[in-house]
């Protein structure tokens, strides 16, 4: 098969998992309207494994939806950007840092602490022209998102690595 089908594939796959694993667990923000979910580590992945393109549209397209499916109108453009660039940020590491198996490991992790500070911080500038100063608020519950993304991109990332078409991505885009 030919290798840009099956990035297309993997992309539409990572998309559609960013939505779901967005909108199933929600867990609600006090006094934000937000929530935190484990899609992140979704985002992080799409970038380690797509590579940072081909991830920035996989991750950005279905977070997006989530936003937009949810009811979350005003934040469809932030989202598309902010998580593009973690799947940018995240995929752009592992390519660059990502040359042993240690090594790629230490990447995940960077592309997680990437994660949370694009999404706390470009949250909060996005924020800030809607709310004001009241932004701010959603920081704690952009953090602990980002680290639950964290934590759950480094578990997933060895599953996905066992399946055989995965790492053969994975390894075709370093």
């Amino acid at each position: 098969m030919n290798n840009n089908l099956k990035k297309l594939i993997l992309a539409a796959l990572f998309a559609a998992l960013s939505c779901v694993a967005t909108m199933s667990i929600r867990i609600p923000t006090p006094g934000t309207g937000g929530y935190i979910h484990p899609g992140d580590a979704i985002v992080i992945l799409s970038g380690v494994i797509l590579g940072p393109v081909w991830g920035f549209f996989a991750g950005g397209i279905g977070s997006t939806l989530s936003d937009l499916i949810g009811g979350y109108f005003v934040y469809v453009p932030i989202t598309f950007v902010i998580k593009g660039l973690v799947a940018l940020v995240a995929g752009h590491l592992y390519q660059k840092i990502g040359k042993t198996q240690k090594s790629r490991y230490v990447a995940v992790v960077l592309g997680g602490v990437a994660d949370i500070i694009l999404v706390a911080g470009g949250y909060f500038v996005c924020e800030y022209f809607i709310y004001g100063a009241g932004a701010a608020a959603s920081i704690p519950a952009n953090i602990i998102q980002g680290i639950g993304g964290l934590v759950i991109s480094c578990i997933l990332y060895p599953i996905l690595i066992s399946i055989p078409n995965v790492r053969q991505m994975t390894v075709a885009t370093r």
